[in-house]
């Protein structure tokens, strides 16, 4: 678990440097250039990242079970998320509806997936990662519209082309991963077979 946990540190940790130390961030892009704070940024979140898959994968071998699973409760988690790779594919998908009236659809995307799973795991490890980028994808979603706010972002408006171009590639990947690439990456199906 403890390695879960700094991997959780150290990947949270630098992703949440907008929202609780902006200023300090703006020193460091300044002290090490665009280049160098992006190059420092991406290490640390390597490194919390392979932290994360290889604490969650040894704490899941030791489970500590919470509570008993709900029925049905993997099918809601597979319908959400839909919701979730559908906000992730409008992250990038240029002048789609989603990102134009909810501004942050990746933030949202993994607020989803964070949710979902936690609706469909029971365990002490799911709780500490689920849970833990539960509460990050709040507070950054949260922070992000305040600096929009304060910064008077806009945001270009939202195409028919560009929302169904958005939905399309949100579905397909879903179904891509809800149908085989979840149990090859994480060994387990999330629908039950």
């Amino acid at each position: 678990m403890a390695m879960l946990v700094l991997g959780l540190l150290l990947f949270l940790g630098v992703h949440s440097t907008r929202i609780v130390a902006d200023g300090w961030r703006t020193q460091m892009l300044g002290r090490l250039g665009e280049k160098g704070w992006k190059g420092l940024y991406s290490v640390i979140s390597l490194v919390g990242f392979v932290l994360i898959v290889w604490g969650y994968g040894r704490a899941r071998l030791d489970s500590v079970v919470l509570w008993n699973p709900i029925r049905g409760m993997n099918h809601l988690a597979a319908l959400l998320m839909v919701v979730s790779f559908v906000l992730l594919a409008a992250a990038y998908v240029p002048r789609n509806a989603f990102k134009a009236k909810l501004h942050h659809p990746m933030v949202l995307g993994v607020k989803v997936w964070a949710f979902a799973h936690l609706l469909a795991n029971n365990t002490l490890a799911d709780v500490v990662l689920f849970g833990a980028f539960l509460v990050w994808a709040i507070a950054d979603y949260a922070s992000s519209r305040r600096r929009d706010r304060a910064n008077h972002v806009t945001y270009a408006p939202g195409t028919t082309r560009g929302t169904v171009i958005a939905a399309v590639v949100g579905l397909v990947a879903w179904a891509v991963f809800v149908f085989g690439a979840h149990r090859w990456l994480i060994g387990v199906s999330p629908l039950g077979f």
